[in-house]
């Protein structure tokens, strides 16, 4: 549990990491490391994003038909790949940058 004063000063570090110009990352996982320890987990959730309907299908057909295929993401590489493999629309035949 956070004492009143331990709230407020991670508040206060936490706004100003939000508008840091430079350093913004690692301010803001400096602010949440300031609370973010001894603690007990008491649930843990995941979300999945899904392919639209038919988005799957529609990509096994272009490789088919030998269509070459660009897929462009905001995640990180990784995620990116996990993602692709778990959908079946990257295959390891593929060349995956």
């Amino acid at each position: 549990t956070l004492s009143d004063e331990e709230f407020a000063a991670y508040q206060a570090a936490y706004a100003k990491a939000q508008t840091a110009l430079e350093g913004r990352e690692a301010a803001l996982a400096a602010a949440a490391e300031s609370v973010e320890r001894d603690l007990e987990i008491l649930g843990v959730t995941a979300i999945e994003d899904k392919l639209q309907v038919g988005v799957q299908g529609t990509i096994e057909r272009l490789r088919a038909a030998s269509i070459k295929l660009w897929v462009l993401t905001g995640d990180k590489l990784e995620t990116a790949r996990n993602i692709g493999f778990s959908a079946r629309v990257l295959s390891s035949e593929m060349d995956i940058l």
